[in-house]
């Protein structure tokens, strides 16, 4: 019998996507061998160029579109086809939010932790969303371009506009672009600007990472007399433990109000970044933290979870490793004047191991994209809490630690999703569970 072809780099295919895999791909078969394409959706008919192959994964680009599949569309952004910042906005949105809990669904059936329950689903508005952003500037004989990369590189794509961004966002990514561009004796020595705005658009906030030493980078400071909206503007230099952000003109922090806590978060701390679901993501951990009670809350950050849950706990006990979030937590909770939260620098696993469990916990945890790990969760399940609420923005690595919490004796009761970053392959969780 003879063996079958083995596709090869540079083949051209016609390939049927069967369905959606995450992290923005189509999977579809030739000839028995899986493809992976980017950006490909179910139902379409591609015609495929195949760019790597191995014995184990095949991953090609799409070349022409020979039938479309229900919900294509024609995407919004005129730079969807190069910039890597948008893998679902060529897909409508009903048609976005089916992929994502079908990945989901599949990504916790392939972990073996199958969800056969309800999935609520919390859409978002595709445009304006972002509240945070972190762009890359690139300097070089063809001039100055800052953005996202582009598909499968690190070659940066200049965003003349981001629909994910607001009207102010852009504007000042715009300003920063030129003013750089006037200046090529900063531009070579910047490398990415995190951006950060008010829920409310009330404060804009720039930070620049540079490798320049701190008297030097403290005359990019003039930067913010190109962009007037900026109420702060700081850059980060410096080398190795004496690297710092220094603030150089105006606040370097935004302000928030959810489920009625003010919230400020430094332009460098972890705060979630879409506007619209802010509250409501709040809202779904409170609602699933059963009242009364201790609550300990791990990865706790600014305390976006850790205050709102202060008004219907007995306490709460935050975790969270970095100092600038820790710092802001701090004085969010001293104006507040909430008296039963105390938030705690510390490693988390570190903080596990050395405290005791109070009776009748409740665990929320909304650890990175890496996940909590083993160690973290049987630790966790140690305490034997009552309840343990689990933000994620990972489906794989939730599924790896639902995983352990299964083998520890917790099972999900309830999941939910958020699409905190629409038209993006990227997808938000909440799963409560209870002892089983």
């Amino acid at each position: 019998m003879a063996e079958k072809s083995r596709l090869r780099p540079g083949d051209l295919i016609d390939l049927d996507i069967e369905k959606a895999v995450y992290r923005g791909q189509g999977l579809g078969r030739h000839e028995g061998q899986v493809v992976f394409v980017p950006r490909a959706l179910p139902g379409d008919r591609l015609r495929v160029r195949i760019e790597a192959a191995t014995s184990g994964f095949v991953r090609g680009r799409i070349e022409q579109v020979l039938g479309q599949g229900p919900g294509r569309r024609g995407a919004p952004c005129a730079l969807f086809d190069r910039c890597g910042g948008c893998a679902y906005q060529a897909y409508d949105y009903a048609g976005q939010l089916a992929v994502k809990e079908a990945v989901l669904r599949e990504t916790l059936l392939r972990g073996h932790v199958p969800w056969t329950g309800p999935i609520a689903l919390h859409p978002s508005p595709e445009v304006g969303w972002r509240m945070r952003a972190s762009l890359h500037v690139h300097y070089g004989a063809d001039g100055l371009r800052l953005g996202l990369h582009e598909e499968g590189s690190h070659r940066v794509t200049d965003l003349v506009t981001c629909l994910q961004l607001s009207p102010a966002m852009n504007a000042a990514q715009r300003a920063l672009a030129g003013a750089l561009a006037r200046r090529p004796d900063w531009a070579r020595h910047v490398s990415d600007i995190d951006l950060a705005e008010a829920p409310d658009g009330a404060q804009l906030v720039a930070s620049l990472e540079t490798d320049l030493a701190p008297p030097a980078a403290a005359a990019l400071g003039a930067l913010a007399d190109d962009v007037p909206a900026l109420t702060g503007l700081g850059v980060v230099a410096g080398v190795d433990r004496a690297r710092r952000f220094m603030p150089l003109r105006g606040e370097p922090w935004i302000e928030a109000t959810v489920q009625g806590v003010s919230l400020r978060a430094h332009v460098r701390s972890f705060f979630q970044g879409n506007r619209f679901l802010l509250d409501d993501l709040v809202a779904a951990v409170s609602r699933l933290t059963p009242a009364g009670g201790p609550v300990l809350d791990l990865y706790a950050g600014v305390g976006l979870f850790a205050l709102p849950l202060a008004g219907r706990a007995d306490s709460v006990r935050g975790i969270e490793i970095d100092a600038g979030a820790v710092g802001d937590a701090q004085r969010n909770t001293e104006r507040s004047g909430l008296a039963n939260v105390r938030i705690e620098r510390g490693d988390v696993a570190a903080a596990l191991r050395e405290g005791g469990a109070a009776l009748d916990e409740r665990v929320v945890l909304d650890p990175p994209r890496a996940g909590a790990g083993e160690e973290v969760v049987r630790a966790i399940a140690r305490r034997r809490p009552l309840s343990v609420v689990y933000v994620s923005c990972d489906p794989v690595t939730l599924a790896r630690d639902l995983m352990v919490f299964a083998g520890e004796g917790y099972a999900p009761s309830a999941v939910e999703m958020f699409d905190l970053f629409p038209d993006t392959f990227h997808l938000e969780t909440v799963v409560a569970l209870r002892r089983a």
